[in-house]
């Protein structure tokens, strides 16, 4: 961050001043002007290879009159969602990406000094919002087999009733989901002074998998307040127009974060592309086909390269090299590809890859394969 001047500095909150950027990644555009290279495997941000739905190229032109405002409601997305999970209109909450829903949940739930729990490895702002609000995190880091330490999350809860609990499953960066079992216990261990995020980003990826638990019907039997969240920027696609939403377990919570977050945070177009990817099913198919393929095989081939994967639920795979994550990263840069380094302290050799096309998987391997047998 540039150097700001003594008096905006004395300017921005205590609580935002320490604070680390967000590690958004790498832009195409930026590797093309710093490396020059033409062909790129974009695999960082979980995105889904396959690009635009045909459904949603449809309506892009179709969205109205864009002098107007969208609606704040959501409506049409909101009566849609609500017949597809059979849930309370009223409940559901829409972002500008689940992110923003997460910002609103702490400026709603945090004042300085409250508590707020999640686990480590973890998606970045699970951290950064709370601190941003001034509570203090405290962390449940994974076992050394990058499992959930059920144990030490039940003790934290117990101990210290944290005002809001994060946890995401699949895990964002891991991919390891927690069972049906593991989710009671935790529900079980949670107090009505400790709201539960449960962050199901990848949620389409993990329900093709068996043992994959239905976690919206064990939190709505729990009795306890949730809030589930969810997006369409993974599995259909819509990353570049931001579109997430909440399930709460009732309406109250979703009133709440209605009186903070932006009448109009989820945009006109965003809406009508929402709409006609949840109705396209068979984009949603193809996606999830291909990547019930290419994840067992990329990990597969990780493993023939003698580097070690935890297996996932997401549409991604986290994996731990001898090499210092950043430096890796920044060679297969070179050769035009693009991973995230894990930048949390203990994971420093650990990054992430997405699940791409067959081409940009292949890419990634052959430039993994050069960098390590160099």
């Amino acid at each position: 961050m540039p150097n700001a001047s003594p008096s905006i500095h004395s300017l921005v909150s205590q609580h935002v001043q320490p604070l680390a950027n967000y590690n958004a990644g790498l832009s195409l555009e930026e590797l093309k002007k710093r490396y020059n290279v033409t062909k790129i495997a974009k695999l960082a941000s979980n995105e889904n290879p396959f690009g635009t739905p045909e459904a949603v190229a449809n309506v892009l032109n179709d969205a109205g009159n864009l002098a107007y405002y969208p609606d704040p409601n959501c409506t049409e997305l909101r009566e849609l969602l609500a017949q597809k999970f059979n849930v309370d209109a009223q409940s559901l909450v829409f972002g500008n990406g689940s992110e923003d829903i997460i910002s609103i949940l702490c400026r709603v739930f945090l004042e300085a000094g409250d508590n707020v729990l999640t686990i480590v490895p973890s998606f970045g702002l699970h951290i950064l919002y709370p601190q941003s609000c001034g509570a203090n995190v405290l962390i449940a880091e994974m076992t050394d087999s990058l499992e959930f330490d059920i144990e030490k999350i039940v003790q934290l809860l117990q101990s210290h009733q944290p005002k809001l609990f994060f946890i995401a499953s699949p895990s964002n960066p891991v991919g390891t989901a927690l069972n049906g079992g593991q989710i009671q216990t935790i529900l079980d261990a949670l107090s009505d002074k400790t709201l539960l995020v449960f962050d199901e980003a990848y949620y389409e990826y993990a329900q093709t998998d068996a043992d994959y638990p239905d976690v919206q019907q064990i939190l709505e039997h729990s009795g306890k307040p949730y809030i589930l969240l969810r997006t369409l920027s993974k599995a259909y696609s819509l990353a570049g127009l931001r579109v997430g939403y909440g399930i709460c377990s009732e309406p109250s919570i979703a009133g709440y974060i209605d009186k903070l977050r932006t009448p109009f945070n989820v945009n006109r177009i965003a809406q009508k592309a929402a709409v006609a990817a949840l109705n396209d099913t068979t984009h949603l198919e193809k996606t999830l086909t291909w990547n019930t393929q290419a994840r067992p095989t990329l990990l597969e081939q990780l493993n023939e390269l003698g580097i070690s994967a935890a297996p996932s639920h997401g549409n991604f795979l986290f994996f731990k090299t001898d090499f210092p994550a950043t430096e890796l990263a920044e060679e297969l840069l070179k050769h035009g590809v693009i991973i995230k380094p894990w930048l949390e302290k203990g994971y420093e050799n650990y990054l992430r890859v997405s699940i791409g096309t067959q081409d940009e998987n292949e890419h990634f391997l052959a430039a993994l394969k050069t960098i390590i047998n160099a």
